[in-house]
């Protein structure tokens, strides 16, 4: 039941920013914004403040701002209206809605940052079979505290610390063991092995596992923070976009990539288990996801609608209306698609045993 709540609670923010952004946007515009509303389906609550109508539906998978005189057949002429604004007053309309899923993520990772986060220190809490590191001599319970000199106090430390090594052959690595410090040169093992992303690529391995017993609380300082959550958004960004284009490519599985609310209802019961922070780091990276699939440039979506407002300045004028509603029917169609895809995906990945244990 815990997990469940704070599923919709995660599921309303993602759905409650994104629309505030949108909404701030118009006002800001001067726009008249009609009606406010979270979910879809029938209506369970609703109330009229100043010249807006705001309300929640049963089903809460998303859920919408509605402009006056944002489509032709609504459209009077009116100043307030949102078809009588310029093609960029309306882009920033749009833009508004991913741009604050993208600084609420970049907030939640500022603050993971400053309060504190749990990872594992560079203890070695085992060694694999064949390794450099079994040869040289390095053991369980070493704790270690730099490689070619550079200090390290994280196993991410660790780990980037070798990877920032590609092509040595041996690395000195110098721990802590029974209180006396040690040294000793251990060679690396090149592998080949698929990255994230479905790339081959040649790693460098030492050959030990962390101590998972062995967590410490990281924190940085303010102006650290917003300097480590601005490079975590930006790699986040690059890391979402290529994984698109390696799912485009056939290079990366759709089936083992993409996730639905199915998908994100099964990861945030691991992260309730996991504590505030894991729930925290969620929303943050759940927002910055949100923001990158509502750019795509694919009609329905915010991305699709930017793509229209940048023909109608480049022509000078809009596209006519049949050509909007067979892209858009177009365009509808095909996220009706994915999602169900996806969810059929989901079904598989999370829930496949379970059914195939009931079929027996």
């Amino acid at each position: 039941m815990t997990s469940l709540l704070i599923f919709i609670f995660i599921l309303g923010l993602l759905i409650i920013i994104h629309e505030c952004g949108h909404f701030i946007a118009a006002r800001r515009q001067g726009i008249m914004v009609e009606k406010f509303y979270l979910g879809f389906g029938p209506v369970v609550y609703k109330r009229k403040r100043g010249e807006t109508e705001y309300g929640i539906s049963m089903i809460p998978l998303g859920g919408y701002v509605k402009l006056a005189g944002d489509s032709a057949g609504e459209r009077t002429g009116g100043q307030r209206e949102y078809l009588s604004k310029t093609p960029f007053q309306r882009m920033q309309v749009i833009f508004a809605g991913p741009l604050a899923n993208y600084l609420l993520g970049f907030l939640f990772f500022w603050l993971i940052f400053a309060t504190g986060y749990p990872t594992l220190t560079a203890k070695v809490g085992g060694l694999v079979e064949g390794f450099g590191a079994e040869k040289a001599g390095v053991q369980a319970g070493d704790v270690i505290t730099h490689i070619d000199g550079r200090a390290v106090a994280t196993w991410e430390d660790l780990q980037e610390t070798v990877r920032s090594r590609q092509g040595a052959e041996t690395l000195l690595i110098s721990f802590t063991r029974g209180g006396q410090e040690m040294r000793l040169s251990v060679p690396l093992r090149q592998e080949q092995m698929n990255d994230i992303l479905g790339y081959r690529r040649t790693v460098s391995l030492l050959g030990v596992t962390p101590d998972t017993e062995e967590v410490i609380e990281v924190r940085h300082g303010m102006a650290a923070s917003f300097v480590f959550a601005a490079r975590k958004v930006a790699d986040l960004t690059v890391l979402n976009y290529r994984a698109l284009f390696s799912m485009i490519s056939g290079r990366l599985s759709m089936r083992e990539s993409a996730t639905g609310p199915l998908g994100i209802f099964f990861v945030t019961s691991k992260a309730a288990k996991m504590g505030l922070t894991a729930v925290l780091h969620l929303i943050a990276v759940l927002n910055v996801s949100l923001a990158i699939f509502n750019l795509l440039p694919l009609p329905v979506l915010d991305g699709g609608h930017l793509v229209f407002l940048m023909i109608e300045k480049l022509r000078g004028k809009s596209l006519s209306l049949r050509a909007e509603q067979i892209i858009s029917q177009a365009g509808l169609a095909l996220i009706i698609s994915l999602a169900l895809l996806v969810t059929y995906n989901d079904i598989l990945r999370f829930f496949g045993d379970r059914f195939s244990q009931l079929l027996k």
